[in-house]
């Protein structure tokens, strides 16, 4: 069972390169699923076929499915928008306000993973292949499950007991209704299924391929986007470099072009490396429909096996080093200056630019102090002293 996940700057044709890997994976033989959690939905016209909130086979092995947001919204948080929505009347919020007031942001796409958890769980499938949103709202989607879970872990126990106690003399008094326990109990489900999500999406079974088009602008997004996925745990196993002009031809405009992306792809292999850099070229005609993006991926993956490349190991590493313990995390990319470390209580907190990570330490390393860190070559490393007044035996 396979998990590919396909994201990249707005525009660079993700969409394209996640529904041509499914269909040449159904043509080879693989029961594929793709489906999207971009709120544009694009894909079912990708593949000019119909999609629903179901999967529906449109040829022999390959199935399509456009989540149903509102459906499943409907049907996991009916308790805490019911919540919500009594304690904004009570407030005097007109109703029609009230309803867009409870629309959980980002609710589309955090549903949409758990439809994929979903479908990994239901057996189904050899393939699943996930068209992701652009980078920005990918990233705050896979963030999502660390940050809902520290809360849930560290803050929502306290306050579930504190409405407890006080909900008759707050009720009364405030005059606005407290939260009763069903709506704890959809925050906790919410957190478990997210926790659910993360363990499927940052095993060696699911990896990310970043798509991109070889312009400076768009790799740099591609760099700063590696960085952040490695942050939170996930896998990236390719590069995708969409849209690329075949060399030839006398045309000064289109020669322009052919030398200013060599000298892109030439730095995008060489930053990127280990990872392969796969190459889309750009077709006369817009790749629409099964057959059109079946054969543009064979060109894409000529010479190599997209359903085996080499997957490297986890983002995250705790070894032991002689008397010390050694925490790496991979960061490829990161900057010293856009790097921060703190060490509070037995977490570790990871900040990289305008995303953080609060990294719940091994129970080994929660008896130890930090001794040291260093960034080199995109390597984070934090050495790990044990503290004898914890520390028994060593």
């Amino acid at each position: 069972m396979r998990v590919l996940l396909f994201t990249g700057k707005g525009g660079v044709g993700k969409t394209t390169a996640a529904a041509g890997t499914a269909a040449m994976a159904a043509r080879r033989g693989l029961k594929t699923l793709v489906l999207s959690t971009d709120a544009a939905h694009s894909l079912s016209d990708a593949l000019a076929v119909p999609a629903g909130p179901e999967p529906v086979e449109v040829e022999g092995g390959l199935s399509v499915q456009q989540v149903d947001a509102q459906r499943r919204f409907e049907r996991s948080w009916a308790e805490v928008r019911e919540y919500l929505l009594a304690v904004l009347d009570t407030v005097g919020v007109d109703a029609v306000a009230a309803e867009e007031l409870t629309v959980l942001p980002g609710a589309e796409e955090v549903l949409a993973l758990l439809e994929v958890r979903d479908q990994v769980r239901s057996g189904r499938w050899d393939l699943v292949v996930v068209d992701c949103a652009p980078t920005a709202e990918t990233l705050r989607l896979l963030a999502l499950p660390d940050a809902l879970g520290w809360y849930v872990e560290r803050v929502f126990p306290i306050e579930r007991r504190v409405v407890r106690s006080l909900r008759p003399v707050l009720g009364r008094v405030a005059g606005v209704p407290m939260p009763r326990d069903r709506v704890f109990d959809a925050m906790a489900r919410l957190h478990e299924d997210l926790a659910e999500v993360r363990t499927i999406l940052t095993d060696g079974a699911a990896t990310v391929r970043l798509v991109l088009t070889p312009e400076a602008v768009v790799v740099a997004e591609a760099r700063r986007m590696l960085t952040s996925l490695s942050l939170f745990g996930y896998r990236v196993d390719a590069v995708v470099a969409n849209r690329v002009f075949p060399a030839g031809g006398a045309d000064a405009w289109r020669a322009g072009w052919v030398a200013a992306q060599s000298r892109q792809l030439a730095e995008v292999v060489d930053s990127f490396a280990p990872l392969p850099v796969l190459r889309t070229p750009y077709r006369p005609a817009e790749p629409v429909g099964v057959d059109e993006l079946a054969d543009l991926a064979e060109l894409t993956y000529e010479g190599v096996d997209p359903f085996a490349l080499p997957v490297g190991p986890a983002p995250l590493d705790v070894e032991r080093s002689g008397d010390e313990f050694v925490l790496t995390l991979t960061l490829p990319f990161a900057e010293r200056d856009d790097t921060q470390l703190v060490r509070s209580g037995d977490e570790l907190v990871v900040t990289v630019g305008s995303y953080r990570r609060v990294l719940a330490l091994p129970s080994a390393l929660r008896r130890c102090t930090v001794v040291g860190a260093t960034l080199r070559e995109g390597r984070l490393r934090v050495r790990f002293e044990p503290d004898p007044d914890l520390w028994m035996g060593l």
